[in-house]
């Protein structure tokens, strides 16, 4: 079965970086496209960054844009989330999500059936 363990999240200043990672496991990691979300408390899960099967496309939410940085390393089944420039606003919970079909573009936010159980990220001073 599939299954996703994100990881690397904490307490961190603003103005700091975090890197954060998704390890997949029960599939061929590389056919599929992956995908982080988060959620603040009392707000809905909103889209942050997506990277299709191949690695070669990547696509971002604009309130993150420039700032965060979504990338894989196939070898490791793993894909991460480097984010950088860290804002308060940035406070939530970071899932890490996959398509439930192979071969997935990275622009199918709404196709990311599969689902971690989420790192909380806590941006404060």
């Amino acid at each position: 079965q599939v299954r996703l363990v994100e990881s690397g999240g904490g307490l961190v200043q603003p103005g700091g970086s975090l890197r954060l990672s998704c390890a997949a496991s029960g599939r061929t990691f590389s056919l599929y496209a992956m995908g982080w979300f988060r959620q603040a408390p009392g707000k809905e899960r909103e889209f942050v960054a997506t990277i299709n099967w191949s690695g070669g496309i990547t696509y971002y939410a604009d309130s993150v844009k420039g700032r965060f940085t979504i990338f894989r390393d196939n070898a490791k089944n793993t894909v991460y989330l480097q984010m950088n420039s860290l804002k308060p606003e940035d406070t939530a919970t970071y899932y890490c999500a996959t398509t439930r079909a192979p071969y997935g573009s990275a622009y199918d936010t709404n196709g990311m059936d599969y689902w971690g159980k989420g790192t909380l990220v806590t941006v404060s001073s």
